[in-house]
């Protein structure tokens, strides 16, 4: 039960962050990949049945870890759940919580009936796990933390709606304005980078594709269901070198 092996199950579900945690310092490893194997073993749990009773099982043995970890009890073994008993405290342990029941969202065909929802699920998802690492890493402001990584979490939700049509979901909001969506994704972004904290820097390196991405969609609103947001696989280390020496993301 090691942070290796919560890297190696990063790295084969979830390439990008495991790209971004390896560009941290390697002190901030220790935290970032315990995180970023639960939040892959979250995010799995819906698209794990079509039976949704077995998807809220699954939930809820993450949040009964949780509440393990938050109220100090023996944590039940698991590849994920020891390394990240050992980097949370009581309060991270419950705001992971919100995470995982944001996540019973992703069984819904249509899970958001207005933006506020969609929003809401963004701050919960990605935000969330943001500003735990953060905090985990010594990071005070929250308010910017989620800032970052609510437009990255932005970017990284445009990248799957193709293959969330192809899934049958609809993936967007009722009447979404594309262009709406990646601006004020752009603004958070930048409202996020002023009030940047040296500290959480690492944590945020996850939304090294965020600029680029909302850029092309606010631009072409089309290219999202086209599948065309994505840079070349060279522009995309080069951006995400760049963000790893300047610590802006």
């Amino acid at each position: 039960m090691s942070v290796k092996a919560c890297a190696e199950l990063v790295q084969r579900g979830d390439p990008d962050r495991f790209l971004a945690a390896m560009a941290a310092p390697v002190g901030a490893r220790r935290v970032l990949f315990p995180l970023y194997a639960f939040n892959l073993e979250v995010a799995r749990a819906p698209w794990a049945s079509a039976e949704p009773l077995i998807v809220e099982m699954r939930l809820q043995w993450w949040r009964d870890a949780l509440d393990e970890i938050a109220e100090g009890r023996p944590v039940r073994r698991h590849e994920v759940s020891l390394p990240l008993a050992e980097v949370l405290d009581a309060e991270g342990a419950r705001l992971l919580d919100r995470l995982v029941a944001a996540r019973r969202m992703d069984v819904e065909v249509q899970p958001f009936a207005e933006m506020a929802a969609f929003d809401r699920y963004l701050d919960e998802t990605g935000g969330t796990l943001a500003w735990v690492a953060a905090r985990a890493l010594g990071a005070s402001g929250e308010r910017a933390v989620r800032d970052v990584a609510w437009a990255g979490a932005l970017a990284n939700y445009l990248l799957g709606v193709p293959q969330l049509a192809l899934h049958g979901r609809v993936p967007l909001p009722p009447g979404a304005d594309l262009t709406s969506m990646a601006e004020k994704g752009l603004e958070r972004l930048q409202r996020g980078r002023r009030d940047q904290e040296a500290t959480a820097r690492p944590a945020l390196l996850a939304a090294w594709q965020a600029e680029g991405v909302l850029r092309k969609a606010w631009k072409d609103p089309e290219a999202v269901e086209r599948g065309a947001l994505k840079a070349s696989e060279f522009r995309r280390r080069l951006r995400l070198m760049w963000a790893a020496a300047t610590g802006r993301v």
